[in-house]
């Protein structure tokens, strides 16, 4: 008799269920920060606050309930750290409720301070590139240029930044250019050195197939090496533009200046308005975070015109 062929049999995948679905997602995974960064925030404030609060209460001779000492404690006028909703409540009335014309705003402060920072990457961009192109065509710049630049970053930007202000006003150079100026100091690193790497990146085949076609060094650099460095230049862009704006913050600090995001955590300090403060920090980060993404979009569009298929 004919032995049996065994059929093997076919696991088909069991379906994930909900639960497992939205624990792999990301946005579980970034509400689940969020959450545990504001648990860390609140607890922060409680533990710096209550101690003031304590020493307020011993004064007046009050006794008064735990909730009631945390409600006081999270909702003192000028507070070590403000509590999340306080900053929140403060960002809300800065923002929204403002008017965006008037210095009371911080919309007002972040478009004074989204100028310097744009004025400041466009041109470190320009620079970087045009400093890449430089160093990975001639080997002198290369050898001489490069190890300046890495070591011009070790500096901080603390210490530039008074200098650079001072001297540009003592020529009587005052407002947009010296934060600009700042800017783009921060700004022009990260583009060099991934325009470096992406005009470096196409395969030794491709280039010698450039030469067998007696393409010139402007055809090769236009055909071959600027498309291979698009992905490394938008990369190297979500963080320049991110490095342009801290400096424009940090050149807005020495200058005494009225407007900014700079300006009005200066004058938060000066008069112990930590809560103006986090909101105007606030602020800031969603700039930031805004600046990162129009950079992406940017990218996405490019890439696409390129014919890169979506990942």
């Amino acid at each position: 008799m004919r032995a049996a062929t065994a059929i093997p049999s076919i696991q088909v995948p069991r379906r994930r269920s909900v639960f497992h679905r939205v624990a792999e997602s990301r946005f579980f995974a970034v509400s689940t920060v969020v959450v545990a960064i504001i648990v860390i925030w609140y607890a922060g404030a409680i533990l710096l606050d209550a101690p003031f609060q304590r020493d307020l209460d011993q004064r007046r001779g009050a006794t008064v309930s735990t909730m009631t000492f945390l409600a006081e404690t999270l909702n003192q006028k000028k507070p070590t750290l403000p509590s999340p909703h306080q900053v929140a409540v403060e960002t809300y009335k800065s923002t929204v409720l403002a008017n965006p014309t008037k210095p009371s705003s911080l919309l007002f402060h972040a478009w004074v301070t989204l100028y310097s920072t744009l004025v400041g990457f466009v041109s470190g961009t320009l620079f970087g590139i045009l400093l890449a192109v430089g160093i990975v065509h001639v080997k002198s710049l290369d050898k001489s240029l490069m190890p300046w630049i890495i070591s011009s970053q070790t500096i901080p930007i603390l210490a530039i930044a008074p200098m650079v202000i001072v001297v540009l006003a003592a020529v009587g150079i005052t407002g947009l250019i010296p934060k600009a100026l700042i800017s783009t100091y921060l700004s022009f690193f990260p583009v060099t050195v991934g325009m470096v790497k992406g005009l470096r990146s196409p395969a030794p085949i491709n280039l010698d197939l450039m030469r067998t076609y007696h393409a010139s060094r402007w055809q090769v650099l236009w055909k071959l090496r600027l498309p291979a460095s698009v992905p490394f230049l938008f990369t190297s862009m979500k963080v320049a533009v991110a490095a342009a704006l801290v400096g424009a913050i940090v050149a807005e600090l020495p200058t005494g200046a009225v407007a900014g995001i700079g300006a009005k955590l200066l004058v938060g300090s000066y008069y112990s308005q930590s809560v103006q403060m986090w909101a105007a920090l606030v602020v800031g980060s969603l700039l930031a975070a805004l600046l990162v993404v129009a950079v992406g979009i940017t990218e996405r569009l490019v890439m696409r015109r390129m014919g890169a298929r979506a990942a």
